[in-house]
């Protein structure tokens, strides 16, 4: 196989400034739902990247699961490698890529835990199963085999059976990022890409840059 030969141009849409909303926010918002519209596969999966104690970037795809005025919202295991990253470094970037619309957004900010309050109700809206699973799973913790797995979801139905009520692990949770930074990233031909940036600017609003593809 010859990978330098893989390639596609993009030629679906270009991204100039006035068609931005001066509201990173609420232009992610509309790219998000577009890509819903388009069916492209997991609209919300974003790649979450942290970096551990040694300086390591670390990075995963995880689900987007909010979005409101505060920023993005996504739940995990605070025991989990990117939970105990982003209390020791809570900053993290995000990247959503829609291959089908040609488009990447990355957005970098600051990570805090959301309330019990808001992390009770998003678990209670989970499929029974997954929320049996968040108690099963040592998330990131080293395993012997898929059957001591099996054998933690097995204790843990016992524990909570059909018909009972299954609480929220205290050790999982919900994460906020708070953006400081987007890029909307189009892709166009022969590599010439759309790539605006937005950053903060004084009284609360935002400067919009064009960079180099």
């Amino acid at each position: 196989m010859d990978l330098a030969q893989l390639r596609r141009d993009y030629s679906l849409h270009g991204l100039a400034e006035h068609e931005l909303s001066p509201d990173p926010l609420s232009m992610f918002a509309r790219w998000l739902s577009q890509a819903v519209e388009a069916a492209v596969p997991e609209p919300n999966a974003m790649t979450l990247a942290t970096v551990d104690a040694e300086g390591q970037p670390r990075a995963r795809i995880v689900l987007l699961k909010a979005l409101d005025a505060r920023g993005l919202t996504w739940f995990t295991s605070y025991d989990s490698d990117k939970g105990r990253e982003l209390a020791a470094a809570p900053r993290a970037a995000l990247l959503f890529f829609w291959a089908e619309l040609e488009r990447q957004v990355r957005i970098e900010g600051s990570v805090s835990r959301l309330s019990a309050a808001e992390s009770d109700a998003y678990f209670e809206s989970r499929p029974r199963e997954s929320r049996l699973a968040a108690w099963a799973s040592p998330q990131s913790r080293l395993l012997a085999s898929r059957a001591q797995l099996e054998a933690r979801l097995a204790e843990v139905q016992q524990r909570f059976p059909a018909g009972a009520e299954v609480p929220r692990p205290p050790n999982w949770g919900g994460f906020l990022l708070t953006p400081e930074r987007f890029e909307f990233w189009q892709g166009r031909p022969a590599r010439l890409h759309d790539r605006l940036v937005y950053r903060p600017a004084e009284g609360g609003h935002w400067r919009i840059e064009r960079l180099g593809p």
